[in-house]
């Protein structure tokens, strides 16, 4: 039972950040880039104001995978490095605690670009 409320939790987290986005793109005339790196602010923001760690307690994987989690991350890795190693933290703890995230990127984006075949519209 606990496992179903778990993913129950991070199914509605998740949904809502997406349905959030989609109201962005249907109703205003943001870009994806605009939203995306709204959504990555909101998630520094809303991590630093104490508004989005219970969000990620209750949503778990729901509210750190979307891109507001990068910004969650980003923020957690840079207190904590700052704490760690002091002033340098700042240019590297975001970078560490999102490191994973970012070379997966990379790498699965290349080999999206290897199948896909881009035209102008």
């Amino acid at each position: 039972m606990d496992m179903l409320l778990n993913y129950g939790s991070a199914f509605l987290t998740g949904g809502i950040i997406c349905v959030i986005g989609q109201i962005l793109i249907d109703k205003t005339k943001l870009t994806p880039a605009r939203i995306l790196t709204l959504f990555v602010t909101l998630g520094v923001i809303l991590t630093f104001l104490g508004i989005y760690e219970p969000i990620a307690e209750f949503g778990k994987c729901g509210a750190t995978v979307p891109i507001s989690g990068f910004g969650y991350s980003l923020f957690k890795g840079t207190v904590k490095a700052i704490e760690e190693k002091g002033f340098i933290g700042i240019f590297t703890g975001g970078v560490t605690a999102t490191a994973g995230g970012i070379a997966a990127a990379v790498v699965f984006g290349f080999l999206a670009s290897l199948f896909a075949k881009p035209t102008i519209k």
